[in-house]
């Protein structure tokens, strides 16, 4: 019974990675070698389980961290602070004068 439950997880899990942004592809493959990395790396401190899984966790943290980070943003994701006539400031995707310099 839990092999069947494995398997549809499993399954669901690949189905549902086709769906993901290139930053969110790009935090869970960070996330998975960080925590592979991590319990390796607690492991050789510790010695022990309960440092290879703080290990593990860590550096999947971390991993997902620096994937979405290194994403290449595409135009019009980038964020711009604006003023409007009445001085009040907001924020919105950046228009064709950022990309053309002429800001």
């Amino acid at each position: 019974m839990k092999a069947n439950r494995l398997i549809v997880a499993a399954l669901a899990a690949l189905t549902l990675a086709g769906c993901q942004t290139e930053s969110q592809q790009r935090a869970g493959t960070g996330a998975l070698i960080g925590g592979a990395g991590g319990a390796l790396v607690g492991q050789a401190i510790g010695g022990n389980t309960e440092s290879t899984l703080i290990g593990a966790a860590g550096g999947a943290l971390l991993g997902a961290v620096v994937g979405s980070s290194t994403a290449p943003k595409r135009r019009g994701e980038e964020m711009c602070r604006y003023r409007d006539r009445r001085g009040r400031e907001y924020v919105a995707p950046c228009d064709d004068r950022y990309y053309n310099g002429d800001y």
